[in-house]
């Protein structure tokens, strides 16, 4: 049986260049009035190479985005007389768009939101909402981006060296989403951690990756998080509001 290394996950099913922008200014806890090109630019290269050894199908946007904040950050390492103008800080059209971005996106989701209220309301009876404990945060919150932290965090914290090595290992990422479902069915839920403790090679790593956001993308799991920063918890869509 073939490997699937080939296999791609379309990434406008998830978010863009400057959501990921977005992500990263939150995760630092940036002003996005004064962001830290360098530091934001280092970032978002370093995701954007772990995005692509994930075979994740990266669109030309985000190569344009890695190419204007290399621009940036080297405008700035020019010397110039003086910035004292807006509109001379190489980083404003990139913080127009950012601020933009954001308005768009609190728009589309405060229209989702009034959408699911109305359907609930005049609905042909009240939908239940699943009934999370407080502070908790749905995978639509959460996004690929803070999956992907979680994932290089696992990398950084495994020593072995053959973590980082592909083997010709079989295992196929339909495969692996039957195994991720057979996993969690016993136990309801389960952290992101332990889908990955038996698992020793980078091939088994990307492969169940891919599987995951799968998985999710289908709504048989979904990602929640107890506490900003806490550790993600896998649990079955049907379970969700079960007590």
């Amino acid at each position: 049986m073939a490997t699937e290394t080939s296999y791609e996950i379309k990434l406008e099913e998830f978010e863009g260049p400057l959501e990921l922008l977005l992500h990263l200014i939150k995760k630092n806890e940036i002003n996005v009035y004064d962001i830290p090109i360098a530091l934001i630019t280092e970032q978002y290269l370093h995701t954007l190479g772990l995005m692509q050894s994930l075979n994740l199908a990266i669109a030309g946007e985000f190569l344009v985005m890695a190419a204007t904040l290399i621009l940036i950050k080297s405008k700035l390492l020019l010397p110039v007389p003086d910035l004292d103008d807006e509109e001379d800080d190489p980083r404003s059209d990139l913080v127009s768009r950012l601020l933009e971005y954001q308005q768009f996106k609190d728009a589309a989701e405060a229209l989702e939101e009034r959408e699911t209220l109305w359907r609930n309301i005049y609905g042909r009876g009240p939908v239940p909402g699943p009934e999370l404990e407080p502070e908790e945060i749905p995978i639509a919150d959460l996004g690929l981006y803070d999956l992907l932290d979680a994932l290089n965090r696992l990398l950084e914290r495994r020593p072995d060296p053959i973590v980082m090595q592909m083997t010709t290992e079989v295992l196929t990422v339909k495969e692996k989403m039957q195994l991720i479902l057979e996993q969690i069915d016993p136990v309801d839920s389960l952290l992101f951690e332990e889908l990955f403790a038996e698992i020793y090679t980078r091939h088994a790593i990307v492969v169940t990756f891919l599987a995951l956001l799968e998985v999710i993308r289908l709504g048989l799991i979904r990602v929640m998080q107890g506490e900003s920063c806490g550790p993600l918890r896998l649990i079955k869509t049907e379970n969700i509001g079960r007590s």
